[in-house]
């Protein structure tokens, strides 16, 4: 098969090492004879498989004993209205920051249960920045502080966690979880879908501080209430057995790579080499975020000559480079360069991006 290196945003990437052992463990798992997708989810095969999972999720991202791990399905999507229906009582004001598209979205959800305070917002720059935390304008006495610390479409990634103080934090880590270590302990909840640095899409991750879980609503139902997942240890009904099965494997991935700490260095030397690319172009791609705030997961770039966008995708899946068009929101490009985009594929895409320049420019 002739190499290739996929950019999407999502479902992304994933490790080639994890999707070998999976090809190798697909028709009979540890010796049982039977597929992940085919064992029971209450069996000792599959206990095996989700408490593995939670132990080496717990070593990677150092979690304390007084967190929940949760392993769900609905994506995102279904905690933006997950978290007022736990978090909040009738009459509550919840505090947003607004860095994009996917703020956005949480913002109109959650406005559907309470009182939604914007702290602040990037629109007034077209969403190229993160408001100096100093700024923002937040609730003394609000149910919590939700950010997004990644914005996949927009490329805009937060440099430090927010100060919430007594206010619980909560975070939309979906696309630069296990990127880099994260101090678990300032958070009263994280959640993540899984498609971009953990595993298929279908599975959700949600770690939540034990005295956050108790205090739904009346009224809602039982499959939105985390106390009930909480304490049915992600087995309240059947969970997304393969997709927690990868994503354990990607799990011993990542400590065989040096944990987090291994990880961002990787992640860090390539996207310097890909915004080198582009700002050494002398204009013939830019980039739209501002410096202190790009991702090092998602790149949006854009040519100065839109009429090459064609020419230059086209190209690019010649060279096996795929998934490279941007956003239909945004247009442009887009390099997604999540955990398991190896560090040749960005060099790969480099080289490309100067050859075109050369000979287009």
């Amino acid at each position: 098969m002739t190499q290739v290196f996929n950019f999407s945003a999502g479902p992304a990437v994933l490790p080639r090492d994890v999707l070998l052992q999976v090809q190798q463990e697909l028709t009979d798992w540890h010796g049982s004879g039977m597929c992940v997708m085919e064992m029971s989810h209450r069996g000792k095969e599959f206990t095996q498989i989700i408490h593995e999972a939670e132990a080496d999720l717990r070593q990677l991202l150092g979690i304390p004993s007084n967190y929940k791990v949760l392993f769900m399905q609905g994506g995102a999507h279904f905690q933006f209205g997950m978290l007022p229906l736990n978090l909040t009582k009738e009459g509550d004001t919840v505090d947003y920051v607004n860095t994009g598209h996917w703020s956005k979205i949480a913002i109109k959800e959650a406005r559907r249960f309470e009182n939604v305070n914007i702290a602040a917002s990037g629109e007034d720059r077209h969403f190229s920045y993160v408001p100096d935390e100093a700024s923002w304008a937040k609730t003394p006495d609000a149910a919590y502080l939700h950010y997004c610390s990644n914005e996949t479409i927009g490329g805009v990634e937060f440099p430090y966690i927010p100060n919430s103080g007594s206010v619980p934090l909560v975070c939309d880590m979906s696309s630069n979880i296990l990127s880099k270590p994260v101090d678990i302990s300032k958070f009263g909840l994280i959640y993540a879908g899984a498609q971009k640095n953990i595993g298929p899409s279908g599975l959700t991750l949600v770690i939540v501080r034990e005295d956050l879980l108790g205090h739904a609503r009346p009224g809602t139902p039982t499959m939105l209430d985390y106390k009930v997942h909480a304490d049915g240890e992600s087995l309240y009904n059947t969970p997304p057995t393969f997709g927690i099965y990868v994503a354990g494997l990607v799990f011993k991935w990542l400590l065989a790579q040096g944990g987090l700490k291994g990880i961002e260095q990787r992640n860090i030397e390539k996207a310097s080499l890909l915004y080198e690319t582009i700002d050494s172009s002398s204009g013939f791609y830019s980039c739209p975020v501002e410096k202190p705030f790009r991702s090092r997961m998602n790149v949006p770039f854009c040519l100065a000559d839109e009429s090459l966008d064609d020419a230059f995708l086209e190209e690019s899946k010649s060279r096996g480079l795929l998934q490279l068009k941007g956003h239909r929101s945004v247009g442009g490009m887009r390099a997604s360069i999540y955990n398991a985009m190896t560090l040749d594929g960005v060099k790969a895409l480099a080289d490309f991006m100067r050859d075109f320049a050369r000979s287009r420019g």
